[in-house]
């Protein structure tokens, strides 16, 4: 008897009720499991109920916004803090945006968004942090062994295999996509990456995204590096790459 694969459980936090409903009809069709919650406290309380696979939190909610409800899952004991979120967002909360990556959350949408979008960008997640957790256990193994090798450019130092980075000795408290950013573009100093060719490192080929997401993730790792901010530089037109030190 072969078993069925498991499918993997949403929890989807959004207020307005006819969004929640579409959101969860489309997940549904589409092989999730989900469950709902119209606000961050009864989103919190789902969450730690239920740990989820993936939580999609809606920004603007009454009684408790989704940067609070986030700041308050990446702060919870357990396997919860792990757990990966998208933020959705309506068009114009940039500043918002930039404050749920720098609180942990893991991508995000902004409305309005296609349901075709949305169930590759939850699957492209779910499947990033599978491989991060994969990574992380490779990285045990070679702790253990004492061969973990840090990669070197500039001010930074990361360590691929761990997915730690390290600002002048300063860790850095990266998103997963953060992360990859940062890897692709010190991969070759000096060179120029277009956005679609750091979308691709960041998300992955086959989901749907769209240019103005990396000019966000680049804006909040700057931020992360303070003082180095400078050492991701734009090339107009073209893209970003980093400084060849």
């Amino acid at each position: 008897m072969t078993l069925s694969p498991a499918k993997e459980y949403v929890l989807i936090v959004e207020d307005d009720a006819d969004i929640r409903e579409l959101i969860q009809f489309n997940l549904e069709r589409s092989g999730f499991l989900t469950c709902t919650a119209k606000d961050g406290n009864e989103g919190f309380s789902a969450a730690v109920e239920k740990t989820p696979d993936i939580i999609l939190m809606d920004i603007m909610m009454p009684v408790c916004d989704g940067l609070s409800a986030l700041k308050k899952i990446r702060e919870a004991e357990g396997p919860l803090k792990a757990v990966p979120v998208i933020i959705l967002s309506a068009k114009g909360e940039e500043s918002d945006i930039i404050a749920g990556l720098e609180l942990g959350a893991d991508d995000y949408l902004s409305k309005p968004f296609s349901p075709k979008e949305l169930v590759a960008r939850i699957r492209a997640v779910i499947r990033r942090c599978a491989d991060q957790s994969r990574g992380g256990a490779v990285a045990a193994i070679a702790g253990a062994n004492n061969v973990a090798q840090l990669h070197k450019v500039g001010p930074l130092e990361m360590d691929f295999e761990r997915h730690e980075a390290w600002s002048n000795g300063k860790p850095l408290a990266l998103t997963l996509a953060e992360f990859n950013l940062l890897k692709a573009l010190t991969s070759r100093p000096g060179r120029v990456f277009t956005r679609d060719q750091l979308l691709e490192k960041i998300a992955g080929a086959d989901t749907f995204v769209i240019d103005r997401n990396v000019d966000v993730h680049v804006r909040a790792v700057r931020k992360k590096l303070e003082d180095d901010s400078e050492f991701i530089q734009t090339v107009r037109g073209v893209g970003y790459k980093c400084k060849e030190i």
